[in-house]
């Protein structure tokens, strides 16, 4: 009978693939968090996991990081070149536990589990060099939000850490010639709060590029739906 759905066998899927057997929550559970990361790059699919509220992401977030590590590690294909080619949990055994009720009646309750496979596939050459150009649009370097943004925060301590040396540089001289003058304390004062406040410009550095990563991050979204 069919159904008029264009349907996928998950056999004839190319990619890596990693199982998870007797997950403690049902196939409902995982398959409305599956939903979310089909077809999603692995970098993407990982911050929707790392998101989602659902008690079910975290095992299902552990199973594509396996994934991935074996596609890393026996065919020696890099992360930024992975999505999740196809994902599904079917029914597992059903455990049965019992609750006692009035006049000594007993009602069964059902844990259900359930087996949850996921298979990670690589893009085509050209499907890669159309998602560079557009990361490159973007102004980011990697699909991984976590890595993007570590970069930017060394970047912008590094150049905390520049500016803090040039001020210490610039005290040193300060120092030396009140030192060579024989005056009194008060340019050494100045010179300590020119510290603190060159301290206080980085510290607001770091919080505003934390804040351009959330601006970044919904800018992101925001384009990936329009598309």
């Amino acid at each position: 009978m069919s159904t008029g759905v264009n349907a996928v066998r998950t056999n004839e899927v190319p990619g890596v693939r990693a199982k998870l057997s007797d997950a403690r929550f049902s196939a409902y559970k995982a398959r409305e968090v599956l939903d979310l990361v089909r077809g999603e790059p692995v970098g993407d699919a990982r911050n929707i996991l790392d998101l989602c509220e659902r008690d079910a992401a975290r095992p299902i977030a552990k199973l594509l990081d396996s994934a991935v590590a074996n596609a890393a590690n026996n065919n020696d294909i890099p992360p930024e070149e992975l999505f999740v080619g196809a994902c599904y949990a079917d029914e597992g055994p059903t455990l049965k536990r019992w609750r006692p009720r009035a006049r000594g009646r007993a009602t069964r309750i059902n844990k259900r589990t359930c087996h949850i496979v996921m298979i990670v596939s690589r893009y085509s050459p050209e499907e890669m060099d159309d998602r560079r150009s557009r990361d490159e649009l973007r102004g980011r370097t990697t699909t991984d939000a976590r890595t993007e943004r570590a970069r930017r925060v060394a970047r912008s301590r590094a150049a905390a850490e520049a500016e803090a040396e040039e001020d210490n540089e610039d005290i040193e001289e300060i120092a030396e010639a009140t030192a060579e003058a024989g005056t009194d304390t008060e340019v050494v004062e100045e010179a300590a709060a020119e510290v603190v406040e060159a301290e206080a410009g980085a510290d607001a550095a770091e919080e505003a590029e934390v804040a351009d990563d959330a601006d970044d991050a919904a800018a992101d979204s925001d384009t990936e739906e329009k598309n």
